[in-house]
């Protein structure tokens, strides 16, 4: 009978070899004078741009030196005397702005229009923050007597302005300079995918001195209608005699990732060049929320669904929620302890009741409301109230009306489990049956859950009592998080004030 070696021989004699090889690949490494030995351990990652660099580095210093250069020009515009101490102010105003204030660029649509919204609210958003925080160290280290009032209003008036117009000049010039160079950079595009042509259109559309030679893809051009004549390349097959014939600067790939055989052999291939290879991941068919590129320890990822407030971007809602919270409970104290009165004892029972709900990552939460019915329910069965409902007290239909009994909740805010602005957390028991019926139902949990929200403000309140309904709001809920800025959050809490006093939904 042939000998079997035991299961835990077999695994301790392959984690030998294991740690042998290791060893020697350790050894070898050491004796090498090779920087990388070209395995994945010596690999890294880093996100970079496309840029020229010198475009590129003027735009990374912009904000913070028209910034620096505006205090300066207001500094002797209002007469104040050059000191150590004035310098050492605009030093400290540079590498403030250098870490709070992004580039103001003004990006365009598909159609060529320039899309405003967003980026001057974030200009105004930072810049706002950037003055809290210029007068916080200006009075701590005691540089504000050195500098007038009149010429703090004007350089804080101004210079948003100015900054919005050098970044247009920065980008005007570039593209001028750009333009009279005499290099013309030739690029093609290997896969004539939809995210393949959308590249073409973008890159086409940036106005930069770049020739596009062509697509090439493993299909005939009569497989490919959305394809011209003129754009056409050729069969991958010649794309590396292709690319050494004509002096192609950039290769981007923009096949499917189930061609990633194909791809490799292409990238073998492409070694024989002295072209740029990019490799374009087609990801943008997905339902993708929040997408951006990362880096791990070196390792590349790319965020398919990711929550809006990591990192900087959660520290700034979790601060607007504390202040929203804060200024709130202080002045509507009065308000709510009349309200919490009036429950008590206009109908038996507590003024306030514990319902549990899914809080940020699906973990169960208690949030506190005014009781508005006859019984507290928080069973494995709840029936939403509906209109005309029995249950609800009389005092309850009116605070109902007003969402008044949504006000203790602004505790839960200043707990952390809840947000001003964010997805409306349901009962645990329509979370369980809703998840099964509607794709991605459970990505609203990845943000903290709101007292308002984008589906409410859009008019999706009330009782959800069709898998239509639940269907309308959680697509509402997915494109706020998708589109989350501070902008959007501010606007939806303007836009619930004067909701609930003209909304008829609510009961």
């Amino acid at each position: 009978m042939p000998h079997k070696t035991p299961m835990r021989e077999v695994h301790a004699t392959g984690a030998g070899s294991l740690g042998a090889g290791i060893s020697g690949a350790h050894e070898a490494r050491r004796k090498s004078r090779l920087l990388s030995d070209g395995s994945i351990r010596d690999k890294a990652f880093r996100v970079g741009t496309p840029t020229v660099s010198a475009v590129a580095w003027l735009q990374g210093v912009l904000s913070a030196t028209v910034t620096m250069i505006a205090f300066d020009l207001c500094a002797l515009a209002t007469g104040v005397e050059i000191t150590y101490e004035l310098v050492a102010i605009s030093v400290i105003v540079f590498f403030v702005a250098r870490v709070l204030l992004s580039s103001p660029a003004i990006p365009m649509s598909w159609d060529g229009k320039p899309q405003l919204q967003r980026p001057l609210a974030r200009l105004v958003l930072e810049w706002v923050a950037f003055i809290a925080i210029t007068v916080v160290l200006g009075k701590s280290l005691g540089f504000q007597s050195l500098f007038p009032r009149r010429g703090l209003a004007i350089w804080f008036l101004a210079t948003p302005v100015a900054l919005v117009l050098s970044n247009y000049a920065l980008e005007r010039t570039a593209n001028w300079w750009l333009s009279r160079r005499p290099r013309v950079y030739r690029h093609i595009i290997i896969g004539a995918t939809e995210v393949g042509l959308e590249l073409a259109n973008r890159v086409e559309r940036a106005n930069r001195p770049s020739s596009f030679m062509g697509f090439f893809d493993f299909r005939q051009i009569a497989r490919l209608p959305q394809v011209s004549p003129t754009q056409w390349a050729g069969l991958c097959d010649g794309v590396a005699e292709f690319v050494r014939r004509n002096s192609i600067d950039s290769i981007y790939i923009a096949l499917p990732i189930s061609s990633s055989p194909r791809i490799a052999e292409l990238v073998k291939e492409l070694r024989d060049t002295t072209a740029s290879v990019y490799f374009v991941p087609n990801i943008l068919n997905f339902d993708l929320v929040q997408p951006r590129c990362m880096e791990l320890h070196g390792i590349p990822l790319l965020a398919v669904c990711e929550t809006p407030i990591q990192g900087s971007a959660g520290l700034v809602k979790r601060i607007l929620d504390i202040v929203v919270a804060s200024a709130a409970l202080l002045l509507l104290a009065p308000v709510l302890m009349l309200i919490a009165l009036a429950v008590r004892y206009t109908s038996k029972g507590p003024a306030l009741f514990l319902q549990r709900r899914y809080g940020l990552g699906g973990e169960e939460i208690r949030i506190l409301k005014f009781r508005t019915m006859h019984v507290c329910e928080d069973s494995n069965h709840i029936v939403q109230a509906r209109r005309e409902d029995d249950r609800v007290t009389r005092l309850g239909r009116l605070l109902r009306r007003y969402s008044l009994d949504e006000l203790p909740q602004l505790v839960n805010v200043l707990q952390g489990n809840m947000s001003i602005v964010g997805p409306r957390p349901h009962a645990v028991t329509h979370n369980e049956q809703y998840r099964k019926l509607i794709n991605g139902y459970m990505i609203r949990h990845k943000v903290r859950p709101g007292i308002t929200g984008w589906a409410q403000v859009n008019g999706l309140r009330g009782e959800t009592d069709t898998v239509d309904k639940m269907h309308a709001r959680v697509e509402y809920d997915l494109d706020y998080i998708r589109n989350w800025t501070l902008w959007l959050d501010l606007k939806i809490i303007v836009r619930t004030i004067f909701l609930v006093v003209n909304d008829r939904q609510a009961y």
